[in-house]
């Protein structure tokens, strides 16, 4: 049985969250993806939320990328249970438990090993703008060079209009909190090249988002 809770499905026989965009979004973004992935080595999700996108990446490339570790990290404590909840549901022993991160804060976690590649899906414009500083700061800390940093969810970007949905959704967020919002590509461009990545891909995606990949040079 499930129960909407602020407009978010919530499984109510286990902590497992269902945030509805997941299952729209996710086949698209495993295809932009998939190719992006290093061999081996830890990739690292950002605010992972529910955990669905981390368990389900985890499972689709299990068999392409043997040798990759799929790791999940979110500030709130109900969305790392969730994450926890998914991967036991699906039988990820392997996962390793979600960490308690927080993109903007000064000091993150010690993850005893570097990230192959950081992911963060549908974070930088439902947070201040420091999260996506943070990202960046730390990206540059942990990355080795050539490594990506790769971003998803939708942007501003010069000379071109919102989409009227996007622009609604825009509206949205700053309603709920006046430091949210969509970010211009551009100024997260730049913010990406102060810390030492260099701009390595921008991939159109449905619904009027896009994937971007940042290499650490």
């Amino acid at each position: 049985m499930q129960l909407i809770v602020n407009g978010i499905f919530e499984a109510r026989d286990a902590e497992r969250l269902c945030f509805p965009a997941t299952e729209r979004n996710r086949e698209a973004i495993a295809l932009v993806l998939e190719p992006l992935l290093p061999q081996a080595g830890l990739v690292l999700e950002i605010a992972s939320g529910s955990g669905e996108h981390l368990c389900y990446l985890q499972q689709r490339f299990s068999s392409s990328h043997p040798d990759l570790r799929w790791r999940g990290s979110d500030p709130e404590p109900a969305h790392r249970a969730s994450i926890a909840a998914w991967a036991k549901h699906f039988g990820l022993a392997a996962m390793a438990a979600p960490l308690e991160l927080d993109a903007m804060a000064a000091h993150w976690p010690n993850l005893g090993e570097q990230p192959a590649l950081l992911l963060c899906i549908n974070m930088i414009h439902i947070a201040p703008w420091a999260a996506t500083e943070g990202l960046f700061v730390h990206g540059a800390q942990l990355l080795l060079p050539g490594n990506l940093l790769v971003l998803y969810g939708p942007f501003r970007e010069v000379g071109l209009p919102l989409s009227p949905s996007n622009q609604a959704f825009d509206n949205s967020l700053q309603e709920r909190d006046p430091s949210w919002g969509l970010r211009c590509l551009g100024e997260v461009s730049s913010l990406a090249q102060h810390h030492g990545f260099e701009l390595f891909g921008r991939w159109p995606m449905p619904a009027n988002n896009l994937t971007v990949a940042f290499q650490r040079c």
